[in-house]
């Protein structure tokens, strides 16, 4: 079983187009921020997610590697 959002799997990231890639990073670097505040505060009650969260801005970053070096290509529209 693959660790991450279920809506963020890879095949489903790499048919965002560039815009939606950035706007789902920065969403998920903002969940990563409050979820890393809740567990210095004492109030994380799922430590699982940042694990989760944690994957998934790797798989984001991983993708728009692989777009910038012409290993993958974009979506068309």
């Amino acid at each position: 079983m693959a660790v991450g959002s279920p809506d963020l799997t890879s095949s489903n990231l790499r048919g965002f187009n560039d815009e939606r890639l950035v706007e789902e990073l920065r969403k998920a670097k903002e969940e990563l921020f409050n979820l890393r505040f809740q567990s210095a505060t004492g109030q994380l009650e799922s430590h699982g997610r940042l694990k989760a969260v944690k994957k998934d801005i790797a798989r984001i970053y991983t993708i728009m590697r692989e777009r910038e070096l012409g290993i993958t290509e974009r979506p068309e529209a």
